[in-house]
């Protein structure tokens, strides 16, 4: 059988760096690969129907999927996932100690379906600040010009304002024009030496650490599609793209959990894997339908609730039947 000539577009992470260089081959493929940021990759696929297997954002997948008119059909690789406690910061002289304070504030955002966004607003909603406590304030964050990559309606009583022409959330921050900021990426004006920028959460990494002891939830980014004409006509293809995602990660944290020498540029990278493995278990970062589901259905019902998906789906709705059980011996 001819190998498949397809196009491939991920994020030059370390668990996908196999796939990248070749270490781990796709059955029956023959891929082009492309590492691009997120925003391009995204940018790209939803709107242009870009490349043949695709990092997705799970909001904008999900939003497409409920809508029924999702190009690409998905695969269980979460090759990003975050806490996003690191996602909310805010001006020093607002007078914002705890995340109650944000209600009446105006909060940035750059984009109101963002994955990233859908969890930090889960986040202060369990902290009290409902969806329409705050005004949004949506724009580009260091340039002009940004849209919603997908149309949405927000729920009623929530206000989200769109900055003018020319203006920028950096800017805006800098000058007192908005409270806060939410978001994937943070303006590069929030940077250690800048005391007008701080995080919500004082130690973000110990409001996560308990987050995630009291909810077994580890925020799901991204995953991986493949588009549909593609699935439909080579069915065997969702299963054969899982599995070299499955083993690519595998390869990474091989190599991460090698203490000859690191393999990353930080130092106490082997405790940090250590007490990750402490609290999260020994595969920190699972892949697959089983071990995922509870995160997913929490955030269809957040994405349900916060007015992007139009109806709540299930977390099987999200991909190939082929990815849902696995064989046995």
């Amino acid at each position: 059988m001819a190998k498949l000539h397809l196009s491939l577009a991920v994020g030059d992470y370390d668990r996908n760096r196999p796939l990248v260089d070749g270490a781990v081959q796709i059955d029956g493929v023959t891929p082009v690969t492309m590492t691009l940021s997120p925003e391009e990759m995204f940018f790209r696929a939803m709107r242009h129907e870009a490349f043949d297997i695709t990092e997705l954002s799970l909001s904008s997948y999900t939003l497409r999927v409920a809508r029924g008119d999702c190009p690409y059909i998905g695969i269980p690789a979460f090759v990003s996932r975050a806490f996003r406690h690191t996602s909310i910061i805010v001006r020093s002289a607002a007078g914002i100690e705890t995340p109650a304070d944000l209600v009446g504030r105006r909060v940035g955002i750059a984009e109101w379906q963002l994955t990233a966004n859908v969890w930090a607003r889960a986040l202060l909603e369990e902290q009290g600040v409902g969806l329409a406590d705050v005004t949004w304030v949506r724009g580009g964050i260091e340039e002009a010009g940004r849209i919603e990559k997908i149309g949405v309606t927000p729920p009623a009583g929530v206000v989200i304002e769109d900055i003018g022409p020319g203006r920028t959330l950096k800017e805006m921050l800098a000058q007192g024009e908005i409270d806060a900021f939410v978001g994937p990426r943070l303006p590069t004006s929030f940077t250690p030496d800048n005391p007008d920028l701080r995080w919500l959460f004082d130690d973000p990494i110990a409001a996560a650490s308990a987050y995630y002891a009291r909810t077994r939830i580890f925020p799901i980014m991204h995953l991986i599609g493949i588009r549909r004409p593609l699935v439909e006509a080579h069915p065997w293809l969702p299963m054969a793209v899982l599995k070299a995602f499955e083993a690519s990660k595998a390869m990474a944290l091989q190599q991460l959990s090698d203490p000859s020498a690191s393999k990353v540029t930080l130092p106490f990278v082997e405790e940090q894997l250590a007490r990750a493995r402490q609290l999260l278990g020994a595969d920190f970062w699972p892949y697959g339908f089983d071990d995922n589901r509870h995160t997913l259905d929490y955030f269809l019902d957040q994405h349900h609730r916060q007015g992007i998906s139009g109806r709540r789906l299930a977390p099987e709705d999200l991909f190939h039947a082929s990815t849902l059980e696995r064989y046995k011996l």
